[in-house]
């Protein structure tokens, strides 16, 4: 007997036309823009270079959550008691964007960390 639960179809995903893998690239080429030579930089410029990373790394959560909440919010009419309309349609996506930065700010997901570690890795194999 086969107890096993039919999964139910997933419709597929829609990937914007900046996809995720054009802005995993985008802020590796940010953070490939600044040499990471630990054996000749002085701690200002590696300081400096860690920042950009860094910033490049949490601009990609920034933008991963902020594609997800507006996925999230896609099959969510909009309200009439509360303004609704055009105007709500039309700023969807900047709410989104500002749910997306406090979401990051009150710790996020955790991904900025991976790809900034990641980002590291990459740079140190490139550079020595």
């Amino acid at each position: 007997m086969d107890t096993a639960l039919p999964l139910p179809s997933l419709p597929t995903p829609r990937i914007s036309a900046l996809g995720m893998p054009a802005l995993a690239e985008r802020a590796a080429q940010g953070a490939r823009s600044a040499v990471l030579d630990d054996s000749k930089a002085d701690p200002a410029k590696r300081a400096q270079t860690h920042a950009q990373i860094r910033k490049a790394a949490d601009d990609f959560e920034n933008v991963f959550v902020s594609q997800m909440l507006g996925h999230m919010f896609d099959g969510i009419e909009v309200d009439e008691t509360f303004g609704g309309g055009h105007g709500e349609e039309m700023f969807r996506s900047m709410l989104t964007e500002q749910y997306a930065k406090q979401v990051n700010h009150r710790g996020g997901f955790g991904i900025a960390d991976q790809v900034y570690r990641e980002l590291l890795r990459a740079q140190e194999v490139n550079h020595g």
